[in-house]
C-alpha cells in the first residue's frame, strides 16, 4: 500500500496508523519511506532526499561559493558570525 502524508510518501503492506507514524520521524528532507516487514521486524529505508544548493548573498553575490572569486572568500571567511538565539 501507499500512504501520503503532506510531501512524504510512506509504501509498504502496513497500517495507515503505523505509516504516519514512520512518515514523522522521517528525516528531514526525506520524500519517500520505504517498509518492509520480515516476521516481527521492520525494515525501513528513507530515501529520494531533496537535493539542495546553499546560496549565499555578500554584498552583491548571489551563488553558491564555488563560483566566487578570493577576495569574496575571503570577505566570507572574515565575517563576523553571532549566534543564533
Amino acid at each position: 500500500m501507499r500512504y501520503q502524508f503532506d510531501s512524504i510518501a510512506v509504501v509498504g503492506d502496513i497500517s495507515q496508523q503505523e505509516a504516519r507514524a514512520y512518515a514523522e520521524r522521517a528525516p528531514k528532507g526525506c520524500t519517500l519511506v520505504k517498509v518492509e516487514t520480515d516476521g516481527e521486524w521492520v525494515n525501513l529505508t528513507y530515501c529520494d532526499r531533496v537535493p539542495f544548493e546553499r546560496i549565499r548573498r555578500v554584498t552583491g553575490y548571489l551563488s553558491s561559493v564555488a563560483r566566487w572569486n578570493n577576495g569574496k572568500v575571503a570577505e566570507l571567511r572574515d565575517r563576523v558570525k553571532h549566534p543564533v538565539k
